[in-house]
């Protein structure tokens, strides 16, 4: 009779669990803004969100080191502004492209980030606003990158010029440019894949003198662009997130429909 196999301690044969990851800063520029879909979708993906908002006396880190990456979002102010929170951002991403830390830019904070760099940003010269869905057309460098959407949803009445350096990623035709890198982890993005349907709708109803302004799509033509539109946005971010942090881990089930309803609740004002 053979004697019982030993088998190794419980704990030779577990695997030691990976750490996790740092958080994504998220900066803010209103009270009661939330990151919408990019902050579900950084949870998702197993990121912490540190969220902050240097208008209302929130400090920026001075390095990047406990941060796995940071996110500017838009407002409804100018990076022309001269108010000391908007100089203090702008002056700060240099602290992050000089890491090589990964960031992005989406709306003000690609002007931002623009204007960093030595671009400028300006309102369209014949007063246009692109507030809506509107077409956004890859360079050859941007496809080399990733899938981009045929329309993106943008809300904004000025625009960025590609810096000296930085690679053009993506045009449009009423603004031409709509996204570009600097190095290899910094990007700029004019367009808002992080817009929820709340958060569209929020904006609809808080923003809709802004309806008015000429290029400006109503409100049912932003609706119908939505339902058109908004998967190829969602997949898009998920592809530049991939592109942007490493692909994103399986989550379990129950977690992601915790997770999904985030996006229900995420409020933004224009």
């Amino acid at each position: 009779m053979h004697a019982p196999r030993q088998t190794a301690p419980a704990a030779r044969l577990r695997r030691a669990a990976p750490p996790p990851p740092k958080p994504v800063l998220l900066i803010l520029h209103q009270e009661h803004s939330t990151p919408g879909r990019m902050g579900w979708t950084l949870e998702q993906r197993g990121f912490s969100l540190d969220i902050r908002r240097p208008r209302f006396g929130d400090p920026l880190p001075k390095t990047m080191a406990e941060h796995a990456g940071a996110v500017i979002f838009g407002g409804p102010m100018s990076a022309n502004d001269p108010d000391d929170f908007v100089k203090a951002e702008t002056d700060w991403i240099g602290t992050v492209l000089a890491e090589d830390a990964p960031f992005l830019g989406i709306c003000l904070g690609a002007q931002m980030m623009s204007r960093q760099l030595g671009g400028r940003v300006s309102a369209h010269a014949e007063g246009m606003a692109e507030i809506g869905y509107y077409p956004l057309y890859p360079t050859e460098a941007g496809k080399t990158l990733m899938a981009w959407p045929g329309h993106a949803y943008q809300w904004h009445r000025e625009g960025f010029t590609v810096p000296p350096g930085c690679e053009l990623l993506a045009t449009g035709d009423m603004f031409e440019a709509q996204a570009f890198r600097f190095g290899k982890n910094a990007y700029g993005i004019q367009f808002h894949p992080e817009v929820t349907h709340a958060m569209m709708c929020r904006w609809l109803v808080r923003g809709a003198a802004r309806l008015e302004l000429p290029g400006a799509q109503c409100r049912l033509t932003q609706h119908e662009g939505r339902a058109v539109h908004d998967g190829a946005v969602r997949q898009w971010l998920n592809d530049f997130l991939d592109l942007w942090l490493g692909p994103a881990p399986v989550q379990p089930r129950a977690r992601r429909r915790k997770l999904r309803g985030f996006s229900q609740i995420a409020t933004h004002q224009p």
